[in-house]
């Protein structure tokens, strides 16, 4: 996947925004698929009767397939190798069929020592404006 054109460092705006990535309706087969790619086999996410067991109305996603969205967004926008941190909150479960858009805002850019970085407030929303996970990422500027 290519990175998207990067603006100029001088033109670099708190409050500039990433541009979004769009997902496709959660479906079964993608939880299923995470389950094998992550090693994480929890039956909620795939048994509909063990998730119903456990009070729920059905199975969710795997929050830290929302993390890997995130990172995904990230890495669209800025080479992998420029990642230096993401941390995310978890704030509500997303639900099979939900469209997750993800989403990011530049909050600050700064210099250290002849570095230039900036730090960026992201988000995972469904189609309502629900906010599935928050958080922050601290890129190096390519």
């Amino acid at each position: 996947m290519t990175t998207a054109t990067l603006p100029d460092w001088s033109a670099l705006q708190p409050g500039d925004a990433l541009p979004p990535l769009e997902l496709a309706p959660i479906s079964r087969l993608d939880l299923a698929l995470y389950c094998g790619a992550s090693g994480d086999h929890n039956p909620i996410h795939v048994d509909i009767d063990f998730a119903k067991s456990a009070g729920m109305p059905d199975v969710f996603a795997h929050g830290m397939l929302s993390a890997a969205w995130l990172a995904r967004l990230l890495s669209n926008w800025v080479p992998q190798t420029a990642i230096r941190s993401l941390d995310v909150r978890f704030a509500a479960l997303t639900q099979v069929g939900e469209r997750i858009r993800c989403t990011g805002t530049v909050d600050e850019k700064f210099e250290h020592e002849g570095r230039r970085s900036v730090r960026l407030k992201i988000a995972t929303a469904n189609a309502d404006g629900g906010i599935k996970l928050s958080g922050e990422a601290l890129v190096a500027w390519p």
